[in-house]
């Protein structure tokens, strides 16, 4: 193992991921609303600024990175082999970036083209991620493997059937990852920094300034170095993972003992120099989520860090925790609670189905968003009972 880690399951990290489910639900839907003001809205990117709409896919990020530890290490303790974890992580990856592609593609289809509707298309899309990526805890191992091939199956002839572009002569192609695709690529860039670091809080901080060292090369003028400007979001994507494994570390590494008080001054200290790095270097790069650039991946980070350390204190140390119950099922199955509203959405572009138009009128719309994630949270409930569980 590379660390030592608290051995009971830490609530808060659960808990604070439900709660960023609960809140990716709500602006998602508040987007389509009229008359929000622009803090309720992702900052333009020629703005410099964000708001905490701009904070919800780093938050995403940096709870990822705060489970790699835990992950890495549990399967480790249980006698995993190398070659198994890193094709565990190779086939998590994968999955992220198919299920990126195809779902970026079914914003770009050309139905006069294909021979189905686009709506129809993405929902053979999903009922086949659902039965390739559904936990099927106490099936038969022969039906498990059945279910899978169907619904790989199905994505290949899906893979077949799609055309896209003006002309209708596009195939699926990954024209940018999705947010599941750029979860998937700062997931196997941190799996593999914490593991050349073997766990080291300090090396893992080298990795952090590597990141950024590769962003500012990456939007230097020098020739040779223009194959990396491509690829500098995945550069602060990472980065944001990296905090989140540091956090993890301070607060959960049992290989030096600690107070609770030491634990919390080291945390705010991390916050501090993640946010002076951000300082210095927004003069250069301006705050944009939409750029990702450097100022908002240090900025974002320290946030979650922040909300992390109030959520902790609240639910672990001082043991209020009632109210985590309602994100529970949410926070198992991050996956599929991200999917739901685009299965609703799908399924009612096919039906001919829509909210009324007042759902999408000022705090009318406000208010609509907001019963719209409980009834998202119960569907996945829902579909828990129904042993509808999808892993990655």
């Amino acid at each position: 193992m590379y660390n030592t880690l608290t051995p009971q399951r830490i609530l808060s990290i659960d808990a604070l991921r439900g709660l960023t489910i609960l809140v990716m639900i709500f602006v998602n839907e508040v987007a389509g609303v009229s008359g929000m003001p622009q803090w309720m809205q992702h900052m333009p990117a020629e703005v410099d600024g964000m708001t905490y709409v701009d904070v919800v896919f780093p938050a995403f990020l940096f709870i990822v990175g705060m489970s790699i530890p835990f992950a890495i290490n549990k399967r480790l303790a249980q006698g995993e082999r190398q070659v198994t974890l890193q094709k565990h992580i190779l086939f998590r990856t994968a999955g992220l970036l198919v299920l990126g592609v195809f779902m970026v593609n079914a914003d770009d289809g050309n139905e006069a083209a294909m021979v189905i509707s686009i709506p129809l298309w993405s929902l053979l899309f999903y009922a086949a991620m659902i039965l390739g990526w559904n936990e099927y805890k106490g099936q038969a191992r022969s039906k498990t493997i059945i279910l899978r091939f169907l619904g790989f199956t199905t994505l290949i002839i899906l893979t077949l059937l799609f055309r896209g572009g003006n002309d209708g002569t596009e195939h699926l192609q990954p024209k940018w990852w999705g947010i599941l695709g750029l979860i998937g690529w700062a997931y196997l860039f941190a799996c593999t920094f914490y593991q050349i670091s073997a766990g080291n809080k300090w090396m893992m901080g080298g990795c952090i300034i590597f990141c950024i060292t590769f962003y500012i090369l990456g939007k230097s003028d020098i020739p040779v170095l223009q194959w990396m400007s491509g690829q500098t979001g995945h550069a602060v994507h990472t980065m944001i993972v990296l905090c989140g494994v540091v956090l993890t570390l301070i607060f959960f590494d049992l290989s030096v003992p600690k107070t609770i008080e030491r634990r919390y001054v080291e945390g705010i200290l991390f916050v501090f120099a993640i946010l002076l790095i951000g300082y210095i270097l927004r003069p250069y790069y301006t705050i944009s989520k939409i750029k990702a650039t450097p100022t908002w991946g240090f900025y974002s980070a320290a946030i979650c860090c922040v909300v992390f350390m109030v959520v902790y204190w609240i639910i672990d140390i001082r043991k209020y925790d009632r109210w985590t119950r309602f994100l529970q099922p949410a926070a198992a199955n991050p996956l599929l609670t991200y999917i739901i509203p685009s299965i609703v959405y799908a399924f009612m572009k096919l039906t001919g189905l829509a909210f009324p138009s007042f759902f999408y009128d000022g705090i009318t719309g406000v208010i609509w968003a907001a019963v719209y994630v409980i009834l998202v949270m119960s569907a996945v409930r829902l579909l828990n009972e129904m042993n509808v569980k999808l892993q990655l």
